[in-house]
């Protein structure tokens, strides 16, 4: 990062003198934006990885109580699809994988917080990679 910002400083087009000190600040700046842009994705994905749990406990419950089947699963992708254009993970598939996230890890309270540590897609790949619900938590 301190090369990219030397290198900005260089150019002559940019920039005539450099005030004393600019590198400096200009690198904690743009530290800490990284740093909140950071912690911004993390806040995000724990947020989707709740409401992707909460969507497979609804049509968990769903499948107990009201005799959901595939059908029900489809209708409701689609719907959701239509609902919300422009966000992407509500097909059928994914539906399926949250109601395997929540029934996985409903009994394992130190798994659904490490489960929200990690982003979808590696959360997808662990549950591809087990065949049993986890014998320890």
């Amino acid at each position: 990062m301190i090369e990219k910002i030397k290198g900005l400083l260089k150019n002559p087009l940019v920039h005539k003198v450099e005030p004393d000190g600019y590198a400096s600040v200009l690198e904690a700046i743009s530290n800490k934006v990284r740093a909140a842009q950071t912690r911004a994705i993390r806040a995000v994905n724990l947020e989707l990885i709740q409401v992707y749990r909460e969507i497979g406990r609804i049509i968990d419950e769903k499948q107990q109580t009201a005799d959901w089947g595939s059908s029900v699963v489809e209708r409701l992708a689609s719907d959701l699809r239509k609902l919300f254009p422009k966000v992407k993970g509500f097909s059928s598939r994914n539906l399926w994988i949250m109601k395997d996230l929540y029934v996985s890890y409903k009994d394992y309270e130190k798994l659904q917080t490490l489960s929200a540590e990690i982003s979808w897609s590696h959360n997808v790949a662990v549950l591809s990679k087990c065949k049993d619900p986890p014998l320890s938590a």
